[in-house]
């Protein structure tokens, strides 16, 4: 083999290396001691192997084919509904449609008054799917400009909102990390919620910069994407589904809810890299391209309007005062 042979074998082995240690620290059944002594015990093994084992192709292999045993194991893991949710993510929203009418149950509508001080309240929204005007997009940065969390909004003649959060749902004094949603820690949830919920929770007390825009959507195609999110629902409540922080994330799903719906192309890495998809759909025509870029982030900007607006009740509509495409209200 030459030298760059030998080279492309060893990264690849360093890379499955790197997964598998990864995966038996993160690894979701067992006590945690037994996924912590096995992460350290696969490296080791990997350095005592490279020292005593000759011809080194036999170590590749055996990094190899424990990375099999491990990825086979790891995919045999089934997610649960059956867990101690944190209260905010206890409850699973479900939804009947029959023709334009649509029942959605379990609507958060949790009233904040910190981020960990709050009482929980679920409700029925009763929707005439005839009646949707608008589908709005959410950005919420809560650290990196890289990255950004994903809301979606359908926006209803009688100036109703009805806002979707993909997110993770954690138990009961689990916290969020990016590197653990790569490996099956945290189960999947669909958060459908009033906008003064999932929305002020972010701009008014997380602290998080949230930026709405408008998509360039007629309609009938946002009626469309909600079926396709209220079959999600339904699918979701009958078959637990892992989070991953790639695949099944809170934009990746979007774009593959969206799937044939959409006549734009979304695939980028800015659609990966989700901080910039505003930027993307700007380009793509999604988005309002009356002015530069720079000026239309900046004006899509809420967060002063939604600590002006706080717990009024028409929170929905004073947050899109005066932002693009959005001067009139979802009745006109």
């Amino acid at each position: 083999m030459t030298a760059v042979g030998r080279a492309l074998v060893a990264l690849v082995c360093l890379g499955l290396l790197g997964w598998t240690t990864a995966a038996l620290l993160f690894f979701p059944v067992g006590p945690g001691w037994l996924g912590t002594s096995l992460a350290l015990a696969v490296p080791l093994a990997a350095i005592g192997a490279l020292a005593i084992v000759r011809p080194l192709r036999r170590v590749a292999v055996g990094v190899f084919v424990a990375f099999l045993v491990v990825l086979a194991t790891w995919l045999a893991v089934p997610p649960s509904h059956d867990r101690d949710w944190q209260p905010d993510l206890a409850e699973l929203p479900w939804a009947e449609v029959e023709g334009d009418r649509a029942v959605v149950h379990n609507v958060r509508n949790i009233d904040y008054r910190t981020e960990t001080d709050f009482t929980v309240r679920y409700e029925d929204r009763e929707l005439d799917l005839s009646k949707i005007r608008s589908l709005d997009l959410f950005l919420a940065y809560w650290g990196s400009p890289w990255i950004a969390h994903t809301i979606m909004s359908w926006g209803f003649e009688d100036g109703q909102y009805l806002a979707v959060s993909i997110e993770t749902r954690k138990e009961k004094g689990e916290g969020y990390s990016a590197v653990k949603g790569f490996f099956r820690q945290f189960e999947l949830i669909y958060v459908v919620a009033d906008e003064r919920d999932v929305v002020r929770l972010r701009t008014n007390h997380r602290g998080d910069e949230v930026y709405l825009y408008r998509f360039d959507a007629p309609p009938e195609g946002a009626r469309q994407l909600l079926l396709r999110y209220l079959e999600a629902l339904n699918d979701l409540r009958d078959r637990p589904r892992w989070y991953n922080a790639l695949t099944h994330n809170c934009t990746t799903t979007i774009q593959h809810l969206a799937g044939s719906l959409e006549r734009r192309d979304w695939w980028s890495w800015k659609l990966l890299l989700n901080g910039h998809m505003d930027e993307l759909g700007y380009e793509n025509g999604a988005f309002d391209r009356s002015m530069p870029f720079p000026e239309f982030k900046a004006k899509s900007h809420i967060n002063e309007r939604a600590r002006a607006a706080d717990r009024d009740p028409a929170f929905s509509l004073r947050i899109r005062e005066g932002l693009p495409r959005m001067t009139e209200s979802p009745g006109t």
